[in-house]
């Protein structure tokens, strides 16, 4: 009896700590890379529809790939399209490993899944569609052994107007 208790007790801790971290989520989606070999003409793009411009908000990308893969980062060319002004493109490297090789993220047999924070803090300003697009920018074309690619925002906390 004590241990359905302990079980029920530690279900529902899990529950409402997912759902707060999930009440921060203003945007997520995740991308299938087709045939798991990225190339470079594939470049995912994931349109945001913000009406908040008084949050800060926290950037993070997603990435999912098996232990075959073969490097330890991946490097990206994100593209973002703000309401009203051109496009502005930043090289961003996502470390996929540490230093002793161990993939980071979380992992269930030889697949990896990993958020890896590329901004915080960044302001919003006008109400609109905001537009990323993501390019693989490693040496190797078609890159292999990629499962997806995904963008997540979560609300960082209010500025003051």
């Amino acid at each position: 009896m004590p241990l359905k208790r302990i079980f029920y007790a530690c279900l529902i801790l899990c529950t409402a700590s997912c759902s707060k971290l999930d009440s921060l989520r203003v945007f997520e989606q995740n991308t299938p890379i087709p045939e798991y070999a990225w190339r470079y003409r594939f470049r995912p793009s994931f349109q945001v529809a913000i009406t908040d411009t008084l949050s800060y908000y926290t950037f993070y990308v997603t990435i999912r790939h098996t232990d075959a893969y073969p490097y330890s980062n991946i490097w990206l060319l994100i593209t973002s399209r703000y309401p009203g002004e051109k496009d502005t493109t930043s090289r961003v490297e996502l470390p996929l490993a540490d230093p002793d090789g161990r993939w980071m993220g979380s992992g269930m047999d030889d697949i990896f899944s990993q958020r890896v924070l590329i901004r915080q803090h960044a302001i919003l300003s006008k109400p609109g569609n905001y537009t990323f697009t993501f390019q693989q920018d490693m040496r190797q074309n078609p890159l292999p052994h990629v499962l997806s690619v995904g963008l997540r925002i979560e609300k960082a906390g209010s500025r003051q107007p």
